[in-house]
Formats: C-alpha cells, structure tokens, sequence
C-alpha cells in the first residue's frame, strides 16, 4: 500500500493515473457512440427500434451468471471511478505546475503556446463533468424535459427529447466540447506513453483529431436527425418496418 501511495503522490504515478482513466474513457465513448449509432438501424420484425434492442442487451449482459443489470453497473461504477479520479489527478498536477513556475513568461506569445492547451483541458474538462450530470438526468433517470420519459424506451426518450431546439443545440454544442477535449487528451495520452516521435508525431495528431472529429459527428448526428424530421416517429416505427418487410 505504501508503494502505490508514494506512485500516487508522485507527478509521474498522477500522470500515470490520468492516461489509464482517460484511456478506459475514450474506450467507453468509442463503444457508447457505436451503440447510439443504432438508432439509425431501423426496428426489427416486431417494430422494436435496434437501439432498444441494443440497450436491454446492455442490461441483461452476462445474465444468468450475473443478476439482471449487474454488468451495465459494473461498467458504470469503472468509468465513474475513471472520471473521479482523472479530474483529481488533474487538478493536482495543474496547481502542481502552477506552482513549480511561479514567475510569468517574459513573452506572452510563449506563455500561449506553452499553457493554453492545458488551460483548455480544464475548461472543457469542467463542462464534460457539468454535460455528464445533466445528460443522466435526461436519460437514465428521467427528470429533465417536458417529454413524457419510458425506462428502457430508448428511441422515443431520444425522439421526445430532441424535438426541442434548446436541447439540440445543447447536445451539439457541448459533443463540440467534448471532441476538442479529447483530441488534446488523446495527444497526450500518446506523449506519456511516449509514443511521440518526430517520425510519427504527424500521424499520431492525425489520429487525435480523427477521435475528436469522429466522436463529435457520431454523437451529434443523433438530435440533427430527429430535429430534421429524419427520423421517424416512434408510433411510425412498426409501419415502416412492416411496409418494408412485404417488399
């Protein structure tokens, strides 16, 4: 215990920290952003929309070795810790670097360069965190909006939602955020991982940008069509799939 409480205390184990959980998060976002995706799947024979398919998959995981729901908890519970302890390791080695330069640059353009990256990580760290707390009270417990919210409804939860102009732009807007703040957190995953080379430091920002980029128009291209009309109505949804059954 002492040894992982020295790694912990260390800038190098808060480094550490902060690569592991951003790591297990960029993941979780890949694979959440995939599954969100099925919304533009369609429904199935009975009318039921993929995505709502895909979500009670997600809650009878493992069953029956594991109770109903356990392995979506445990998912949860991973990544909360992730995030807890990302945005402690963070703070701690942002005040660290405060105080490690006490003395400003003499050149503001230097001190640009050197700090507004990180600065940035902050600012748009904190509206991931605030985004976080307001989209599970939008979709997971039901208390935001004047859509009526179904458990386990996915599609029409999504559809009663982002009728409202307000929450489109929100969502667009803050996935904004999010993209930008992970293209700075993937580049500098891959530096403290030592990845970074001149050889291919090229390719390894191209990369980050392809997570943000990617990650911004998956998940904003979800109210963008239910605004637009794209989508269909939940109601819709078993007539569409049964006229294109008799086909």
């Amino acid at each position: 215990m002492s040894r992982l409480g020295n790694l912990y205390q260390s800038v190098i184990g808060k480094k550490a920290i902060v690569a592991v959980t951003g790591s297990i998060m960029i993941g979780f976002l890949l694979l959440h952003g995939w599954g969100n995706l099925k919304v533009f799947s369609g429904a199935t024979a009975a009318g039921v929309p993929e995505v709502d398919v895909y979500a009670d998959f997600l809650r009878t995981m493992g069953v029956p070795i594991l109770p109903y729901g356990s392995a979506l908890w445990i998912i949860r519970i991973v990544v909360l810790v992730s995030l807890i302890l990302h945005v402690i390791c963070v703070v701690q080695l942002a005040r660290h670097n405060r105080k490690a330069r006490p003395v400003h640059y003499k050149h503001a353009r230097n001190f640009e360069e050197a700090t507004l990256p990180a600065r940035a990580m902050i600012y748009t760290g904190s509206i991931v965190v605030l985004f976080l707390g307001f989209h599970l009270a939008q979709f997971t417990v039901g208390g935001v909006g004047s859509a009526p919210f179904v458990q386990g409804d996915v599609y029409g939860n999504l559809y009663g939602a982002f009728q409202h102009p307000v929450y489109v732009a929100l969502y667009v807007g803050v996935m904004a955020v999010i993209g930008i703040h992970l293209y700075h957190g993937a580049w500098s995953l891959f530096q403290t991982l030592g990845w970074d080379n001149p050889d291919r430091n090229k390719s390894l920002r191209m990369l980050s940008v392809a997570l943000g980029v990617g990650i911004f128009l998956a998940f904003s291209a979800i109210p963008i069509s239910f605004f637009s009309g794209e989508m269909n109505k939940p109601s819709l949804q078993h007539a569409d799939t049964s006229s294109r059954s008799n086909k």
